[in-house]
């Protein structure tokens, strides 16, 4: 009879080939994001390539591999905030990994994370919602009013905010 296989070298060998062709050595960056640039941020970002220089340096010019660059989908809310601290987000990774690996991030503005259509007041208090919808009820402009309404409620959006506080 043969022995059990443990799931992980079997996930592995699946969706291994995909995390390659996306520039990822291993499958851990995605597991280990949320150590890396802590909770807050791994709710709004996730690494989606890592992308290596074409032409590697010879040992003559300098010797180890050059740094890539890590292309991470994030919230449009959390962009800026993700920008700034880029340079602590890579210094994380580098240290992870034991080597610098990643030498610059880039940025590509998208929806992360399971959503479902009808989900964006989920996990908002019941009195910032009301706040939000004060604040955008005297533009008249019925596009720009709901575009302000949607960004608003995502500002103020916090995992289980709507649960009642005891």
């Amino acid at each position: 009879m043969a022995r059990p296989k443990p799931l992980a070298d079997l996930i592995d060998a699946c969706i291994g080939p995909a995390f390659a062709a996306q520039g990822f050595a291993s499958t851990d960056i995605l597991a280990a994001w949320p150590e890396i640039v802590g909770e807050r941020l791994a709710r709004y970002c996730r690494p989606a390539k890592l992308e290596w220089p074409r032409r590697r340096r010879s040992p003559e010019e300098g010797g180890g591999p050059e740094s890539g660059t890590l292309i991470v989908r994030v919230e449009g809310v959390f962009a800026i905030e993700l920008q700034h601290l880029a340079p602590v987000v890579i210094q994380r990774i580098n240290a992870h990994y034991g080597w610098a690996c990643v030498g610059k991030i880039v940025l590509k503005q998208d929806r992360v994370g399971e959503r479902s259509a009808g989900s964006g007041a989920r996990g908002v208090d019941p009195a910032r919602r009301g706040e939000v919808a004060l604040a955008v009820s005297t533009i008249e402009d019925d596009n720009l009013r709901a575009a302000l309404d949607r960004l608003g409620v995502a500002a103020v959006a916090t995992p289980g905010a709507a649960k009642p506080r005891r």
